[in-house]
């Protein structure tokens, strides 16, 4: 290969690249977030400076099942959402993810710096109840559960909810600023890249939405430590299905200047 050859190349391996150039739309992504209360010291740890906790010492735990990803195909999906503050912005800080698919396992972390970690999780229906769990190394970690499709969001709502709201404010949710804590080496061992980069998901389309009462067990594990913010009140669940993209991101904050 020539130097135009491989500057050309999508990504790692240049023989079968794990993923093509962006950006990457989701077709009928399936979300189940259940949001607690968890301590605050702890929240205030894992939050890189300059993000400051948002008020409430709110967690969202997602569990999302991704059938139609272009570039990275069909798969599975688990982690912890902190809403923090950027500058006084409100953003959505992404802290641990859990996946079951290479591709997005490498682009995610090697673009954006996404938290994404190999591990076996799973969103279902089983008889009456919406169920997501987590497994890390053959051990459940995580486990939600939610009453299925008993609030239409679609036809009623409440904003004041943290749990409930117009679709309209789904697709605002989903659109807002996340940010990544994106760290890579040098060949040496040093720090290459270490940035805190942002990104807002664009063309959402919601296509059904719903909430309900909801339950959520985390156990520890050293590897997967979900459990590190603890849960101290459930307010609720909310399942959703909605289309979107993930475009490219821009550097927020570069450590290493």
């Amino acid at each position: 290969m020539n130097r135009e050859q491989i500057l050309a190349l999508p990504s790692m391996p240049a023989v079968g690249s794990s993923y093509p150039k962006g950006p990457y739309r989701f077709i009928n992504r399936e979300y189940m977030i259940i949001t607690y209360e968890s301590d605050a010291a702890a929240i205030r740890a894992i939050l890189p400076e300059p993000l400051q906790p948002a008020p409430g010492n709110l967690i969202a735990y997602e569990f999302m099942k991704m059938p139609d990803s272009s570039g990275f195909g069909a798969y599975s999906e688990s982690g912890m959402v902190i809403p923090a503050l950027l500058n006084g912005e409100e953003i959505s800080f992404i802290s641990q993810m859990y996946l079951d698919d290479e591709p997005p396992i490498s682009g995610g972390r090697e673009v954006w710096g996404f938290p994404k970690k190999f591990a076996n999780p799973k969103l279902e229906v089983v008889h009456d109840t919406l169920t997501g769990t987590l497994k890390y190394a053959g051990q459940q970690v995580a486990m939600g559960t939610m009453t299925y499709k008993q609030e239409n969001l679609l036809v009623h709502f409440n904003a004041s909810d943290h749990t409930s709201c117009d679709p309209k404010i789904i697709e605002k949710k989903l659109g807002k600023k996340s940010c990544n804590l994106k760290l890579i080496p040098h060949v040496d061992g040093t720090l290459a890249i270490a940035q805190l980069v942002s990104y807002n998901m664009t063309d959402i389309t919601v296509k059904g939405a719903w909430a309900g009462p909801a339950q959520l067990h985390l156990i520890p594990h050293v590897n997967a430590p979900v459990a590190d913010l603890p849960v101290k009140r459930i307010l609720g669940g909310s399942h959703f299905i909605a289309d979107m993209t993930l475009p490219y991101g821009k550097v927020e904050v570069d450590y290493l200047k």
